[in-house]
């Protein structure tokens, strides 16, 4: 066997063994020649990857070969837990039988290495997979297997707290860009050995990470065979980010919907779990996935359930009174102004005429240009370092809208409710949501332009006709109100006293509906 794989297409020395592809669909062979000469046909010019050559126990002892990648692992733990632990052993000098090279094999693996986490490998697609996570493989002369040794130790960033979901009361930790980090963070939350965690390895050049966690016994096994199914289809060559697996399992790609809720928040991420629901998390990302998602899921804050009731509902009535608000106050200032000014007192009418007199454009330009001046100011804002940032909205809106105004551009009553809008609009916890709103308030001021306040309620029309339609793994979009759930409703805009909650919500289907008091 080693020798035809010594030979295998080689009729000179210039000429490679195999290719890549090839190569890593080979086993571990017993040659540790045969081993290194195929992890060099594989990483061939990659400096980074270390080949490390030995003799356990001294010059009579067996041959090995160590290989990782410089930068992925602890160069110290590869120093004191593999090659001193190895090296330094004299009674490894153990002949080349086959039997006693077993021996020797099981000797080094279960005595020798003190890490804790050793793997066997026997295939050397998955002896790539493993180098290239940061694992340093051993390799013994005569021995058809290697040893992944987890010596990881890359920079990466810690725990630290979410920027873009700041709590009042609440955890101040939030997700990293490393894995193990966030199942930890959820592992210190749900001390519960039913919450699972199933690995897949995603993206045919990146092989990244993603790992699927729900509780068993209360996650619905349709919802979890449904999600397992359709990561399983995603075939791309690289997945950077979590926003590629939502957009390759949403349902439906067109909608300005998010199917899918994505949290830097641990413990929303835990909340959702002991709801049933089940967490897609990513390597190289601090963002999860939700999975299923409601449009009411995406306008709760995690801290709505640290409050008391009375202040969670008030809270709650001002954030849907405020996405309410973000998405309809331009298109009916539109409409009254241009097509029912009657209907405004005539106080009111009488200052906003005045205010518009002389003006060179239409209400629907005016609005048009003052949004997208909203829209600039906030993009700009987030792609500045935070003090520029804070001067950029403040100092940028104040000195925009003033001007604007005294150069006769547009009337002071379109900068207030321009600006009314913006503040609604921040009271919305979720960003996918928030921008929802943001696109859909473009259509519906086109609506009121064109028809006045009959447009506003045909462009409502048609945006409940689609979200009505729209499902999240076979959940109805706008659950509980639609179709009606009498009881999911102590979870909605109004949230009942924490101890009347005690079932899980009926769309999930969860296995265990009792949470809180005996089980039923």
């Amino acid at each position: 066997m080693v020798k035809s794989w010594r030979y295998l297409g080689r009729r000179n020395k210039e000429q490679p063994l195999v290719n890549e592809g090839q190569a890593a669909a080979l086993p571990v062979q017993y040659s540790l020649m045969a081993n290194v000469d195929i992890l060099e046909a594989i990483f061939a010019a990659c400096d980074d990857v270390v080949f490390r050559r030995m003799r356990l126990g001294g010059i009579t002892g067996r041959q090995a070969a160590l290989v990782y990648v410089d930068g992925l692992v602890n160069n110290e733990l590869v120093n004191d837990e593999i090659m001193k632990s190895i090296l330094l052993q004299g009674p490894l000098t153990v002949p080349l039988a086959a039997d006693e090279g077993f021996e020797l094999y099981r000797l080094v693996r279960d005595s020798l290495l003190t890490v804790a986490n050793v793997r066997e490998i026997t295939e050397f697609r998955e002896a790539c997979r493993c180098i290239l996570s940061g694992f340093a493989l051993l390799f013994l002369d005569g021995i058809n297997r290697a040893l992944a040794v987890d010596v990881c130790g890359w920079e990466h960033r810690g725990v630290e707290e979410p920027q873009a979901e700041a709590l009042i009361r609440g955890s101040r930790e939030g997700f990293s860009e490393c894995l193990r980090i966030n199942t930890a963070l959820l592992r210190r939350r749900l001390r519960d050995p039913q919450l699972k965690f199933k690995t897949y390895f995603m993206g045919r050049r990146s092989q990244t990470t993603v790992g699927l966690m729900y509780i068993e016994g209360v996650a619905n096994p349709e919802l979890i065979a449904e999600v397992d199914r359709r990561l399983k289809k995603i075939d791309i060559d690289g997945i950077l980010e979590s926003g590629y697996i939502e957009q390759f399992i949403e349902d439906k790609w067109y909608s300005p919907f998010a199917q899918l809720q994505n949290t830097e928040r641990p413990d929303e991420a835990a909340a959702a779990l002991l709801e049933g629901r089940v967490v897609v998390l990513t390597d190289n990302t601090p963002f999860a996935l939700i999975i299923p998602a409601t449009f009411n899921s995406l306008m709760h804050s995690p801290e709505d359930h640290y409050h008391r009731w009375f202040i969670a509902f008030l809270i709650r009535l001002l954030r849907f009174s405020g996405s309410f608000l973000a998405l309809m106050l331009p298109s009916f200032y539109i409409a009254m102004v241009s097509f029912t000014p009657e209907m405004i007192p005539t106080s009111l009418a009488m200052s906003i005429g005045a205010g518009r007199e002389g003006l060179p454009f239409p209400t629907i330009i005016e609005a048009f240009i003052m949004e997208a001046v909203l829209e600039l100011l906030r993009e700009a804002a987030i792609r500045l370092p935070g003090p520029l940032a804070e001067t950029l909205g403040v100092v940028g809106a104040l000195i925009l809208g003033q001007t604007a105004v005294q150069a006769g551009i547009v009337s002071s009553a379109m900068v207030i409710v321009v600006s009314l809008t913006a503040i609604a609009g921040f009271v919305v916890p979720s960003y996918d949501a928030a921008i929802s709103l943001r696109i859909l308030r473009f259509f519906l001021m086109i609506m009121a332009a064109l028809l006045g306040l009959y447009g506003i309620i045909l462009g409502l029309m048609i945006i409940l006709t689609h979200i009505v339609s729209l499902k999240s793994f076979g959940v109805p979009y706008l659950k509980p109100w639609a179709p009606w759930t009498a009881r999911d409703l102590k979870d909605s805009i109004y949230r009942a006293p924490l101890f009347r909650e005690r079932l899980r919500p009926a769309y999930l289907k969860p296995r265990e509906f009792r949470r809180i008091g005996e089980k039923k």
